[in-house]
């Protein structure tokens, strides 16, 4: 019986089993990111044909290719392998994403879209880089989402979230003594920087994230112009 009572205890201590207001709950959910994948597929399904590169099929079809392994081999406990086909699916995405910027400001020239079409297309690949950049900071952060689950550390290496930035001893009225981000946390950030073209609520602490802002701004930036010097031409 005591040594019952002594396992619980040790569970509870590991953070197994435990009620503590500065516990970190269950390990951070992978639907999000998963849903995120699926959305970029779907977005590419829905640029006109002369905005991408090779079959209209071929991304999405990749996509999904890739992402069945990549959840195999999360539940298998395969770190190396799930890491490693999540940056080849991140990667793809981007290069993807970077081709259809390309080919949006070649087309503009020849003004084969109607501004209506123009539109469409533009915040179709804004919303792109959103999700597409959200995905990076998720994956990167940290050592990517299994290592900051395993390590239970407080907070983010490469952000500066505003719950980091709560006096410890004000955490626990805000429920947020042993807080770290999730993927919708990165989603908001991307979204943040497309929007404003830098950060806002949470500052870059790492170099790799200033470089991945960066080019997510650049990316913005870039179809923001294109949309509006278009705008200015129709008038």
């Amino acid at each position: 019986m005591v040594s019952v009572v002594r396992a619980f205890e040790n569970l509870c201590y590991t953070g197994v089993v435990t009620n503590q207001r500065d516990h970190i709950d269950k390990p951070e959910p992978r639907w999000q990111a998963l849903l995120a994948f699926l959305a970029v597929g779907t977005i590419y399904l829905a640029l006109p044909s002369q905005l991408i590169v090779g079959p209209i099929w071929l991304l999405p079809t990749l996509i999904v290719v890739l992402v069945v392994p990549t959840v195999i081999s999360h539940r298998m406990g395969k770190r190396s392998l799930n890491r490693a086909l999540g940056l080849i699916i991140n990667g793809i995405t981007t290069l993807a994403l970077i081709a259809s910027v390309g080919l949006l400001v070649r087309a503009l020239p020849s003004h084969k879209e109607t501004p209506l079409e123009l539109l469409r297309s533009g915040a179709l690949l804004w919303l792109t880089n959103v999700i597409v950049f959200a995905l990076w900071y998720w994956r990167l952060d940290g050592g990517g989402p299994t290592l900051r689950n395993e390590q239970n550390k407080f907070g983010s290496t490469s952000f500066l979230f505003p719950q980091m930035q709560i006096p410890h001893d004000e955490r626990a009225q805000f429920e947020c003594m042993r807080w770290r981000p999730r993927f919708i946390d990165y989603l908001f950030v991307a979204f943040t920087q497309s929007s404003t073209f830098g950060p806002t609520d949470a500052p870059l602490l790492g170099r790799w994230a200033k470089v991945l802002a960066m080019i997510q701004i650049f990316i913005s930036l870039s179809i923001v112009i294109l949309l509006i010097s278009r705008a200015v031409g129709v008038l």
